[in-house]
Parts: C-alpha cells; structure tokens; sequence
C-alpha cells in the first residue's frame, strides 16, 4: 500500500513537541502514513485553519469556532489549564478596571487566550505581536501589558514583571472549570476511516511521550526557548496531561462553555457547535 502524506502542523514549544514526539522519532508505527510535521506559530496555524491548508493541526479552541465546517475536534491532544493559564503582565501591578484602558500586547485575536481575556475584561485596546516579542516589549515600556503564552507563563519574574491576571485562576473562579486553550483537529474531508486512524496514531504518541517521559522531554527541551530542563518538565506537565489523553465530560463541558460565553460577550459572531469524532 502506498504511504499517504498528512501535513501535521503544530507550535514549536515543548508541550506540542512532548506530544508529538512518538510521531517524530519513529517510535510509533504510522504506516501507510507519513507525517509531514510543519512548525509554526498558533496565530499562523490559526489562519491556516481559516483556509483548511493542513490535514490535521493544533488549533485555538477560538479558531476553531470558525472552522467547524472544515474540522472536527479531536477528543485528545489538547491544552488545558487547570486552574492556571495565560498571564498578563505588567511592569508594575495593574487592577483590571487600568487593564481596560491600557494598550495590551496580545499572541493573536484567533488565540484562546485572547478570546479568555475578553471575556473577563470586555473591550480593551490591544496590539497583536509575535507571542515571543510580547515579553521584552512590555519589559521595555513599549507597552502597558501583555498576554503571555507558552514558556513566558514561567519566566515573565525573570524580566521584572509582575501578574496582572491569571486567566486560568479567573477562569476556575468563575465557572468551576479548567480553562481549555488548544486541541488538534483533523480536516472533515478526509473522511471517517481515515479520521478514526489518524485519532488513533495521534493518541499513541501521546501515550508513548507519558510513558517514555525523560527521552519525550529530552527532544521536547529543544523547543523549550532558553528553559532548563527542570522548567520544561514543569511547562510540559502543565498542559499535557490526562486532559490530553482525553478532554473527558469535564474538558469537553469547559470548551461549550467558553464559546458559548464568546458568543454571549460579542467576540464570536455566532455560538459554534462543538463537535468531537467519534472514534
């Protein structure tokens, strides 16, 4: 049987390169597959999904609103914080009514955690930048505050900053959920056999970097942007976890009610149906 070619896109930080390094590293049989893996940034893998560009990608639970039609969920692989998430920081401590008005730095308007902060500040001026500029331009006064993602969650004290809000904690303060932020979809035309198998592959490899934990974050440490192994193992236990393995009727509860809050707030154009594939 001929290999078929499936386009992986996913973020170039640890707790995506923990996922997928059974994948990676040859370590699970993928035949009659081979994945291509593309390493790009949410926002830019965000915009892909707009356009369907890649079979399966990580994607923003917030992207993923407006791709519905294209994608359905995967019900593992996913990024949820329990009771933790994406920080806003600043040079000195900020209330939320000065976050209103303050120029925030944001990873992308498709990101979760962009679409988070609206829901708990409402609208506030932002400028969107490269998710690892956000850091240094808040540390230099280019401006007032920034939405950090990835690694930043972990070194932002190592710049002078202090924690404005920490979405994850509102979030759990608020609905009594875990605050879900990125899944992996796979494209709808590929039809449900291949979906099923594709699910399958992916879900091992997760498995295997749990089960195999010092060489997946040996490879993951790579793409840890200037983290020691200690705070990689830390960043990658954060968000991946048993939600990963399966969002289970927590996880997927949490995903309806955050969109449904976008959708309430006025950042969604319309209240998405969430659907995962039954495999």
């Amino acid at each position: 049987m001929s290999e078929r070619v499936i386009r992986l896109g996913h973020s170039p930080d640890p707790d995506d390169a923990f996922m997928f390094y059974g994948l990676a590293s040859g370590k699970v049989d993928v035949r009659p597959y081979r994945f291509e893996h593309i390493l790009k940034d949410i926002q830019t893998l965000n915009e892909w999904a707009l356009e369907g560009r890649l079979e399966v990608t990580a994607l923003s639970l917030h992207a993923y609103a407006y791709v519905t039609d294209r994608y359905v969920l995967l019900p593992h692989g996913a990024s949820i914080g329990d009771n933790y998430g994406p920080l806003v920081v600043a040079r000195e401590a900020m209330p939320q009514e000065a976050l209103r008005e303050a120029i925030i730095a944001v990873p992308g308007r498709l990101t979760t955690a962009f679409l988070a902060l609206r829901v708990c500040l409402g609208e506030f001026p932002f400028v969107e930048m490269p998710f690892d500029r956000i850091l240094p331009a808040v540390a230099e006064g280019r401006v007032a505050a920034g939405l950090l993602i990835h690694e930043g969650q972990l070194t932002y004290r190592q710049h002078g900053l202090t924690c404005a809000v920490d979405l994850g904690k509102w979030w759990h303060e608020t609905t009594g959920l875990p605050l879900p932020l990125g899944a992996n979809a796979v494209r709808r035309d590929l039809g449900e056999p291949a979906v099923r198998e594709l699910s399958r592959l992916l879900k091992t490899s997760i498995r295997y970097g749990l089960e195999h934990r010092q060489e997946a974050l040996a490879y993951a440490l790579q793409f840890g942007r200037g983290l020691d192994l200690a705070a990689a193992d830390r960043f990658v236990g954060m968000y991946v976890n048993d939600y990963t393995l399966d969002f289970g009727a927590k996880g997927r509860r949490a995903v309806e009610v955050l969109l449904r809050m976008g959708w309430e707030e006025g950042v969604l154009p319309h209240r998405p149906a969430v659907l995962f594939a039954e495999v």
